[in-house]
């Protein structure tokens, strides 16, 4: 999770620049014989994804530890549990999820969170924290429950409902922000994550491709064509068709860090080359396919849908914690659903979520459908229901 402490004269710039970027294209694309006859690509449907689909709260002593800490917790923004990966993908219809990933190469690293020690409570158990591999979490140290420790674990969980569904659901974007440890934390004798360099990420596509295989992913090199940059092939091309990606899984990197994207990229990788995860890129680069623009109010309605038009995938948000879950107010959720962005995340996707903060707020898809045609680039799409 992101606090939003970017400056409205900031914000205005981007947008402003990035729709000036877009205009020559702006204009709403027909839709083609393949969706006519059904036969959509990858991003011309729409679905809903949870936010920080991982997370647990921590006990209450520890709660009164982050309220000390932390501002943003005592507004409640920490407050709120998902449930398995599982039960989101089979009972809560999110055809995505989002998982926080640390490094601990040696093993053990976050077993011993400073806010247990702050808040009295002995230290953990569990072999699973011990095990070398990478950790998922939100906040070492600080905010660290979860319903799957280990990174291979959870795509395990993914994996098994996956098979369990026969190939038939559409392919499910897995986001991944790629964390440090918190410099305030490790003044104060907390875990130091090792970084992000060349060799940890490409770690982490070793782990992803243990797990998943080829069959089971959508990669850059399935969407580059020969000859072509990765951006070019997204917008000259297309996606892969739905059929044909039917039964897999995506990995999309959250982090518009350079310093990690790079890294990522080094070795002649511009268009991610080789590479398992899509980068949050922007228009103009070898690499964008993916773009995450997490705000869809205002003028982002407007950007977005150039983005979406022109055949980038994108990722934004129905609500922020605990804004919507307070007001009951839905209209973050419907400008997020009519500005066509393929991947809409939330923390509350199911009735009762929000209750705890005075509210019925619920964000799902028109009609409670698991996905649907996009309403940007699928319009005319005669599919009603594109996975119930």
């Amino acid at each position: 999770m992101r606090t939003r402490s970017t400056t409205a004269r900031k914000w205005l710039c981007t947008v402003t620049a990035l729709a000036a970027a877009l205009t020559v294209s702006s204009a709403a694309r027909p839709a083609s014989a393949g969706e006519r006859s059904g036969q959509l690509r990858l991003n011309q449907t729409q679905f809903m994804a949870t936010h920080n689909s991982y997370h647990r709260e921590v006990s209450h002593p520890e709660q009164g530890v982050q309220r000390q800490f932390d501002p943003g917790a005592a507004t409640g923004n920490l407050e709120y549990s998902h449930a398995s990966l599982p039960e989101q993908l089979a009972r809560q219809k999110a055809r995505g999820i989002e998982l926080d990933v640390f490094p601990d190469p040696q093993g053990g690293l976050y077993a011993d969170p400073l806010i247990r020690k702050r808040a009295g409570l002995p230290p953990m158990g569990g072999a699973e924290w011990k095990k070398p591999g990478f950790k998922v979490m939100h906040w070492a140290d600080f905010d660290y429950r979860t319903s799957c420790v280990a990174f291979r674990d959870c795509l395990r969980q993914v994996k098994r409902w996956s098979e369990r569904q026969g190939g038939g659901h559409t392919t499910v974007p897995i986001l991944l922000e790629l964390k440090r440890t918190d410099p305030r934390l490790e003044e104060q004798g907390g875990a130091k994550s090792p970084p992000w360099d060349t060799a940890m990420l490409d770690a982490l596509d070793r782990e992803i491709r243990a797990v998943f295989g080829e069959r089971g992913l959508v990669t850059p090199d399935d969407v580059r064509r020969r000859g072509k940059t990765l951006e070019r092939s997204v917008l000259d091309h297309g996606w892969p068709r739905l059929r044909e990606a039917r039964g897999r899984v995506m990995f999309l990197m959250d982090n518009d860090d350079q310093e990690i994207q790079d890294a990522y990229r080094a070795g002649g990788r511009e268009s991610l080359q080789g590479r398992v995860l899509f980068t949050d890129s922007r228009p103009g680069r070898p690499d964008a396919a993916f773009v995450k623009w997490n705000d869809p109010t205002g003028a982002n309605v407007g950007v977005i849908r150039d983005l979406v038009r022109r055949g980038y995938f994108v990722r934004t948000r129905s609500d922020v914690p605990v804004d919507q879950a307070s007001s009951g107010d839905r209209g973050m959720l419907r400008d997020a659903l009519r500005s066509g962005a393929q991947m809409v995340s939330t923390d509350y996707p199911s009735p009762g979520l929000a209750a705890r903060h005075g509210s019925d707020y619920l964000a799902e898809l028109p009609g409670g459908m698991t996905v649907r045609c996009n309403p940007v680039t699928a319009r005319h799409c005669p599919v009603r229901v594109v996975e119930r």
